[in-house]
């Protein structure tokens, strides 16, 4: 029941790209920012996970100014560095309880070779080597974000448990919040032509029956809009929100007000595209019954009490780490004793392998070359 939305709060997903490393006289430099452990976060790992949010919120608001837009990323920008470090412990937990997501991350790359018209693996790699990076790094990317989501699913998302009881209580306590006009809740994957060449068309169009025919096969819609949708709400499975009367294009009122929960629509062609609609749910005007909304009220109660279930896993995970953080630069969610002073090698002391202070960090830059 792990909502991607949720982890997004807490994790920035890293693009799939090469470190940018600078030049000084002649010797390849990176420098780190950071350390977690064994690993090392490097200024271009922090670089480029600003591009991506700045590319992000350019998604999520494309009709945003400018203005708009810095002052969206200043908002989350404070808590790159920590969300980077939260990255790093995550991928480290995972793989010390022995997490194997190879079959996952095959099938990732198969999603992502079909969605872009690849005919075969190898091609896939060859223009992601000639885009500039390395296949091998792509991948460990992908197996790396699913390994962060696997840990939170089973560390903690797994002991978010919610009993019908509160769920209950929930419903009379916000009874009115519930009272409606009639609405749909909706869903899309959009096939888009945008672009594209007349000649190119029919294949799109065949991509967007194929999606529609796999949902009546039994797949999940959302996670088919995640992977295959050219919607700007892919990655929120496609969640397009509620409707009311008089909110939608005529056709499309027409269409999806006729259906129930978890219809869907034909492909419906548009001046961009191929759009694909599901409804969600489907409310009768006035007070809705409990068991419309269970659903609803348990994904509000679930991600209230993810995140900060989130945060207190990342804390003890932190205070079970070396992290050490570059004068300059700021770990929003430092504790005590996550900044631990460097000493001196000494033999392995089963009652103190390693010796704990105040935060401190070192006064110069930490030379390295292992990017995230």
């Amino acid at each position: 029941m792990l909502k991607k939305a949720c982890i997004c709060a807490v994790i920035v997903l890293i693009a799939p790209a090469l470190a940018c490393l600078a030049q000084t006289k002649g010797v390849v430099v990176e420098e780190v920012i950071a350390r977690v452990n064994n690993d090392a976060i490097t200024r271009s790992d922090l670089e480029r996970a600003r591009t991506e949010l700045q590319q992000e919120a350019q998604q999520d608001c494309p009709k945003c100014t400018p203005q708009e837009i810095t002052d969206r990323v200043g908002a989350e920008n404070k808590n790159l560095l920590r969300d980077l470090i939260d990255n790093s412990l995550l991928v480290q937990r995972g793989k010390d309880m022995g997490v194997n997501l190879e079959t996952e991350v095959v099938k990732r790359l198969d999603e992502i070779r079909i969605q872009n018209n690849i005919s075969s693996m190898e091609e896939l790699e060859t223009q992601i080597d000639k885009s500039g990076v390395s296949f091998e790094d792509f991948k460990n990317n992908i197996r790396n974000q699913l390994m962060q989501q696997e840990v939170i699913r089973h560390e903690v998302g797994s002991k978010v448990i919610l009993d019908h009881a509160t769920v209950q209580k929930y419903y009379a306590d916000h009874k009115s919040e519930f009272v409606r006009p009639e609405q749909v809740t909706l869903r899309e994957i959009f096939v888009s032509t945008e672009g594209k060449q007349e000649s190119e068309i029919p294949a799109l169009r065949k991509k967007a029956d194929d999606l529609l025919q796999r949902v009546k096969n039994g797949e999940d819609f959302g996670e088919l809009a995640k992977h295959f949708s050219d919607g700007s709400t892919a990655k929120q499975g496609g969640d397009l929100g509620r409707f009311e009367h008089g909110q939608l294009a005529p056709n499309i009122e027409q269409a999806v007000f006729a259906l129930q929960r978890l219809q869907m629509t034909e492909v419906i062609p548009t001046k961009t595209g191929f759009l694909t609609l599901q409804v969600g749910e489907h409310y009768a005007a006035g007070q809705q019954p409990e068991e419309k909304v269970d659903a609803e009220i348990q994904d509000r109660l679930y991600n209230e009490q993810l995140r900060p279930a989130l945060r207190a896993y990342l804390g003890t995970l932190r205070e079970d780490s070396y992290v050490s953080v570059k004068p300059g630069y700021t770990d929003a969610a430092a504790v005590p004793s996550s900044t631990i002073e460097e000493v001196p090698p000494t033999p392995d002391n089963d009652d103190k392998k390693k010796k704990k202070s105040t935060p401190t960090t070192s006064p110069t830059p930490v030379p390295g070359s292992k990017p995230d």
